[in-house]
This record gives structure tokens, C-alpha cells and sequence, in this order.
């Protein structure tokens, strides 16, 4: 069992003494020429995680009881492991994800003030399956950018500058990959709405965005990412994950009128 919080922008400024992390700022809406990513702006985010789901339920149900009437409800979603870790689209999801130490370096911050802490992006995406199911398996590999039962990417001559892969592959000024940490979950009823609920970790926030803007907008513009074609976002939000230190000695932190 484990769980992350999250503040919002807005949060951060009503609670807190101390200036929120350089990057924190609210969910910057995109409008492409054909796909639009919402933002839907909240206050707190639980990220709870376990092997099963009544440890997860009753770690929820006991947050909620303690902020009682404070809180209004946004959004809870329940996700789950899809298959060996594919998304509903029936492609592996995450594959080029840090993992391990290499997660670690990439998920968070390591230095400065808020080492220890990590900037969040999410959004809820569901899908078209019925549009998505029509295409042959041969041009959905392409709309993704790899092989959907071997999970292969393709070389870089075959690879459509529209798929997946090749929209969301970044570098920086020196040819080094810029990443992120990817969660990504699978939500939804069997005969009702279907998606991924997408969650992102990094120790900079701006390559997620980057990453973003190039799905939705285009680098040149108009090169938008074909998933988007089957997958609508419904939300979009930043949050920031305050190191352990922070939270241990929150109490140091809080408007005097609030204490």
C-alpha cells in the first residue's frame, strides 16, 4: 500500500507561508487545430496504490473522514493493471518508462529546496475503441509506433512522424532523451466508458508539457499525435509531491490564521 499527495496551485498559495515550487502552476490548456486538452484545475490529488483493492478502498474512505467537509469531490477514478501492463487500446503501455534508480533520477528533484519532490501531470482520456477496433492491427502498429503483440518500436526510417512514439520522443539541446516517469491505469465499465488515466512524475515539469504540446498542437504545428484521433481528454491537471521533510514538519509552513 502507498500513497502520494498532491497540491494545486491555488492550494498551495492559501495554505502556505512559504512560495510554491518553481513550476507549479495550473494545467495550461492546449487547443490544437483539431484536438483540445482541457484544463480542469484541482486542489488536492491522492494517488493510491495497492495489491489489493479493499486495503486501497479503506485507505480512501479514511482520508476522505478526516477532511471531512473541507473538501468537495472532483473526481475519483478507480484504475486498474490492464492485461501485462497494455492499455485498453491493446498496446503495452509505458515501455520506454525509467524504471528503478533511472525512475528515481528522473521522477525527482535532487537538489535545491524541494529535493525529495516531484511535479505531477494527469489527465483522463477515454477511448473510441469501436473506431479504434475497425482499424486493421497493421495501421493502428502505425498510429503507435510499434508492434502491438511483440511491443517492438519501429526503426526510424518506418516510424510515421505522427505515431505515438515518435511524438512523444524528446531531446534536449545536446541529443540527450528527455523523460518522464510514466503510472499509467486502465478505468472503466465493461459496457460503459473505457480509458487511460494517465499520470506523469518528473523532477521538471516543463518536459511533460513539452511532451503535451507536441501531442496536441504539433512540432512543426499540425503534426498532431494520430492516437489522439481515438482518445479525447476529459481532464488536466498539475500537482506537486512535497518531499517527506516538508510534510513531517508541515505545521511550520501553514498560514498562521489557518492554524
Amino acid at each position: 500500500l502507498s500513497a502520494v499527495l498532491g497540491s494545486g496551485a491555488k492550494m498551495w498559495d492559501r495554505l502556505f507561508t512559504v512560495e510554491k515550487p518553481e513550476g507549479l502552476h495550473e494545467f495550461v490548456e492546449l487547443q490544437g487545430e483539431k484536438h483540445h486538452a482541457p484544463s480542469t484545475p484541482g486542489d488536492l490529488f491522492f494517488h493510491i496504490r495497492a495489491d489489493e483493492y479493499d486495503v486501497a478502498f479503506e485507505l480512501a474512505r479514511r482520508i476522505t473522514k478526516q477532511l471531512g467537509d473541507a473538501i468537495e469531490d472532483f473526481d475519483e477514478t478507480h484504475a486498474f493493471q490492464y492485461q501485462d501492463f497494455r492499455d485498453p487500446l491493446g498496446f503495452v503501455d509505458g515501455t520506454e518508462s525509467p524504471r528503478g534508480q533511472d525512475g528515481i533520477a528522473t521522477a525527482i528533484i535532487r537538489e535545491g529546496k524541494w529535493a525529495g519532490g516531484s511535479h505531477i501531470v494527469l489527465q483522463k482520456y477515454v477511448h473510441d475503441l469501436k473506431a479504434w477496433d475497425d482499424l486493421p492491427v497493421e495501421e493502428q502498429e502505425r498510429v503507435i509506433g510499434r508492434t502491438k503483440h511483440e511491443d517492438i518500436e519501429f526503426d526510424d526510417d518506418a516510424k510515421p512522424a505522427n505515431s505515438h512514439v515518435a511524438v512523444n520522443s524528446i531531446e534536449d539541446e545536446d541529443g540527450e532523451s528527455l523523460e518522464i516517469v510514466r503510472n499509467n491505469l486502465t478505468f472503466g465499465d465493461a459496457a460503459g466508458q473505457q480509458g487511460t488515466f494517465f499520470m506523469s512524475y518528473a523532477k521538471d515539469v516543463a518536459i511533460t508539457e513539452r511532451m503535451l504540446r507536441r501531442m496536441f498542437i504539433g512540432e512543426p504545428v499540425g503534426n498532431y499525435d494520430r492516437i489522439l484521433d481515438f482518445s479525447t481528454a476529459l481532464t488536466g491537471c498539475n500537482f506537486f509531491a512535497p518531499p517527506k521533510t516538508f510534510m513531517e514538519n508541515v505545521e511550520d509552513y501553514v498560514k498562521e490564521e489557518l492554524r
